[in-house]
């Protein structure tokens, strides 16, 4: 069975945000997809969640939100 490497708790992740700024854990080894760019590189999955959970407050797509 092959382990899913976006499911890898001892796995290595960037921190990707888009233009809306949302954010997601990205697996290290795969390309990081057109349209996102690397916000934190290469850190455990622990990091780049307490990461996400401090940077990215107001999960609603930039382009939505009034304030």
């Amino acid at each position: 069975m092959t382990e899913n490497p976006f499911d890898d708790p001892d796995g290595i992740f960037h921190v990707l945000v888009n233009d809306e700024q949302q954010h997601s854990l990205w697996p290290a080894e795969i390309s990081v997809p057109d349209g996102w760019r690397v916000a934190l590189p290469g850190v455990r999955r622990t990091e780049a969640l307490e990461y996400v959970n401090t940077h990215w407050t107001d999960i609603r797509p930039a382009s939505v939100r009034t304030c």
